[in-house]
């Protein structure tokens, strides 16, 4: 069976993305947990993660002698051991734009990700209306990404119609919108609720939310609750 290494539900993003995959496609697999601290080489964090991954980093993937780490690799390694579950769209122009979008969100909104890190426990609203104002790196993100999710075959739909790999590396986006609760449309807004009735993603939301660990490296932005 499949072993996947993962962080706090709460902040891990990167974990999130192979999980939704595996759950949504009914994969069976084995998690491992590894709990968030500062990072520091001779801290928990490190010291268990680099016995299984040599970058130190999670999520990792074991399976037998290999070990495949990296969201987008481990996505595209579950997309050729089940070729029966089309994780990608089936056909071939639609596939490579779903990859595109995917290595896109794997590699970009650098904004984004560094004014608004996941936190799905928490409201930062406040937050969110303050970064909203002052950065226009953060606005011009957030219009990128309603540009690609209004792209889809309909307002009801994922984003390649069915569920696919390009949909879980966006759910970690919905979530800091949530949070932070940045203005999106309503075409935005009506992909967003989309997803969030997904089984998988309910899960991962609930899980999260019984975590109630404060990683301080994590959150910045405001004291311990």
């Amino acid at each position: 069976m499949l072993e996947l290494f993962i962080g706090n539900k709460n902040y891990s993003t990167w974990s999130m993305r192979p999980w939704l995959v595996l759950k949504a496609f009914d994969i069976p697999f084995q998690e491992h947990f590894i709990a968030f601290d500062d990072f520091h080489l001779d801290r928990p964090f490190k010291q268990s993660i680099l016995k299984i991954n040599p970058t130190g980093k999670v999520p990792a993937v074991v399976n037998g002698d290999l070990v495949v780490w990296d969201s987008l690799a481990i996505c595209e390694y579950l997309a050729e051991l089940y070729p029966d579950k089309t994780l990608w769209p089936s056909d071939l122009q639609l596939r490579a734009q779903a990859r595109s979008i995917s290595a896109e969100m794997h590699s970009g909104f650098q904004m984004l990700r560094q004014l608004c890190p996941m936190n799905i426990e928490a409201d930062l609203s406040t937050v969110g209306i303050k970064l909203w104002d002052e950065h226009q790196g953060l606005r011009d993100d957030v219009a990128r990404i309603e540009q690609i999710w209004a792209k889809r075959p309909s307002g009801e739909s994922f984003l390649f119609g069915d569920f696919s790999i390009a949909d879980a590396f966006y759910i970690p986006v919905v979530m800091r919108f949530i949070s932070f609760q940045l203005p999106v449309s309503a075409s935005g807004q009506a992909y967003m609720e989309t997803v969030l009735k997904l089984e998988s993603v309910q899960q991962w939301i609930e899980q999260a939310k019984q975590e109630h660990q404060f990683v301080p490296v994590d959150e910045p932005y405001r004291k311990a609750p």
